[in-house]
């Protein structure tokens, strides 16, 4: 019977995790994080990596004791062994990933009409079927594309941060203005900005679920997930000096742009080029999301909890072109038919509760199997730190949402 092919090694899994964890977000985010934490906003994000690392290492850990699709609702079945919501976490998994990318292709084709005037849903149609094809066509492949995109999504980054050149240079008898006074308005600010920021973060989880197509999982996953998250906290915080020290944190919050406004503020050109290099950060987070769901799709048929139908693999293309065609479809539907920005917006909260009952799951394992052989482990706080944190954005989500903020 034909099987996922193990074909990407830990290099390419990190590009394509990197990819995703840029994503579009730190083309907009820095902005709104600057609303709130002012100059401050390079220790927000210092904050945010922090945070976020806790529950990137518990993944990487429960990636490398087990390597399979699925991942989320593997690790939950192992740690709380309750199938009904291993298999709804999975689900949600992939609900929150065809609403994501339903969202960024609506973006994609608002932001495509910027530089050439084209008809929606046609244009809608044909990059959901170019992106499911691509899915569909191999791991390899699919990751070859994830990997150029993710390329132009830091030359992107490298390119802002190099025309604010000048403006770092100004670091060192501007740092005193960077660091935050012990008083509780400049860390209310600081905090709230680091909450914000670390929604850039996410992204490292969809890594797991590709974990099947992977040489030496035990090892790769690990190291992956880490150098991702390790080459995007550098560039979100170069990023982030760089904004506050060549642009107003009001300019900043303003601007829907605002590594656009950081270029033109400092290069005086116009920023087609940044622009350009947005349209492709924003598909590409698209296309790993198609992926990432159809791999939950049939690690779930795998492990029996969904039908075996959707985990037939393709005889030469090595994919699961049932699920993936399945997942695209929906993407188009939603796309096509709806709004789908409100319910979108959801899917950071099914993410941090995930991510709660993964630090969970990962304390229990842990408890039962404290050092299993060949296997990455890290020290047992770090589930704990990572649930705790988890819970805290949780519960900060309801307020914000409750307050309106």
């Amino acid at each position: 019977m034909p099987a996922l092919q193990r074909s990407l090694s830990w290099p390419s899994l990190a590009f394509y995790g990197l990819g995703n964890i840029l994503g579009a977000g730190i083309y907009v985010l820095v902005g709104k994080v600057a609303g709130v934490a002012g100059p401050y906003t390079p220790w927000a994000f210092l904050i945010a990596l922090v945070l976020a690392l806790f529950t990137a290492l518990s993944y990487a850990e429960l990636a490398s004791r087990f390597p399979f699709s699925a991942g989320e609702s593997v690790y939950l079945q192992e740690g709380l062994g309750v199938p009904f919501l291993s298999v709804g976490v999975g689900l949600l998994i992939v609900l929150a990933g065809v609403l994501s990318s339903a969202a960024i292709v609506q973006s994609f084709v608002a932001y495509l009409e910027v530089f050439v005037s084209v008809p929606r849903l046609p244009a809608v149609a044909v990059v959901v079927a170019l992106l499911g094809g691509v899915a569909a066509w191999g791991i390899s492949a699919s990751v070859r594309v994830a990997v150029l995109f993710t390329v132009l999504e830091i030359a992107g980054l490298v390119l802002v941060i190099g025309a604010g050149s000048g403006a770092l240079a100004q670091l060192p008898e501007r740092a005193a203005q960077l660091r935050p006074p012990l008083t509780w308005d400049a860390w209310h600010g600081l905090l709230f900005g680091a909450l914000l920021a670390f929604y850039a973060f996410i992204g490292f989880e969809d890594m797991v679920n590709v974990a099947e197509e992977v040489k030496a999982p035990e090892r790769a996953m690990p190291a992956a997930i880490i150098t991702a998250l390790a080459v995007a906290a550098v560039l979100y915080i170069l990023v982030a000096l760089v904004a506050v020290l060549a642009v107003s944190p009001q300019q900043l919050a303003a601007s829907n742009a605002p590594l656009a406004l950081i270029y033109h503020s400092a290069t005086g050109r116009a920023p087609v080029l940044v622009s350009v290099i947005a349209l492709f950060a924003v598909i590409n987070g698209a296309l790993i999301q198609i992926i990432m769901g159809s791999r939950v799709l049939y690690g779930l048929s795998a492990q029996g909890w969904l039908p075996p139908l959707l985990s037939r693999i393709h005889p030469r293309r090595h994919t699961p072109v049932l699920a993936t065609a399945l997942v695209a479809a929906a993407v188009l539907v939603l796309a096509l038919s709806f709004s789908v920005q409100g319910l979108a917006e959801h899917t950071s909260l099914v993410i941090l509760l995930v991510f709660v009952l993964v630090n969970w799951s990962l304390w229990r394992v842990k408890r039962r199997a404290p050092r299993p052989a060949g296997v990455r482990v890290f020290p047992a706080w770090v589930p704990v730190a990572g649930g705790l944190s988890s819970a805290a954005f949780v519960l900060f989500e309801l307020i914000r949402r409750a307050a309106g903020w």
